[in-house]
């Protein structure tokens, strides 16, 4: 799976929200494994969103290397997520992206973050997350509106190791 680079469309649209009868089709579950798929190609990725790959669906995962699961294959999965509450405390943050490769920058986030969403199954939940985890929240929400990190970030320098 290749992950899309800035300057593609679909990294600028805002997503569609995932229809109900997605739920529980191989059709959901191939996007879920594509993304996964993608994410695990790069050993620095935390988390992408379905636009990445080139679909216009509200959907991200979160890898098991951003949050201390108890099992390393567990993926945080956000369907239609929606970020319900935001600390008003925030921090500037480092931060890049899997589509703005080897770019970074300082973002300034909310330390901390509720999502409500739906997992692979249809299932409501709740997730608050601090630290890092508020950070994916944001950033991957922004990137199903078609915003990316660069759009806000200051201080940005190009790291690439291949040069």
């Amino acid at each position: 799976m290749e992950i899309v680079q800035v300057g593609e469309q679909v990294l600028r649209n805002k997503a569609e929200l995932v229809p109900k009868e997605f739920f529980k089709t191989k059709k959901l579950l191939t996007i879920l494994e594509n993304m996964k798929i993608a994410l695990d190609s790069q050993k620095d990725g935390v988390a992408i969103a379905a636009p990445q790959i080139g679909l216009p669906y509200r959907i991200f995962l979160v890898s098991p290397r951003a949050y201390h699961g108890n099992t390393k294959d567990i993926r945080l999965v956000f369907i239609n997520p929606i970020i319900t509450k935001k600390s008003k405390t925030t921090e500037v943050m480092a931060e890049g992206c899997l589509s703005v490769r080897w770019k970074y920058g300082e973002v300034k986030r909310s330390v901390n973050t509720t999502v409500e969403a739906y997992d692979e199954n249809g299932v409501v939940f709740i997730r608050v997350g601090g630290g890092l985890l508020s950070q994916i929240f944001q950033h991957e929400t922004d990137h199903l509106d078609g915003v990316l990190f660069i759009d806000k970030a200051k201080n940005i320098v190009d790291q690439n190791p291949h040069e």
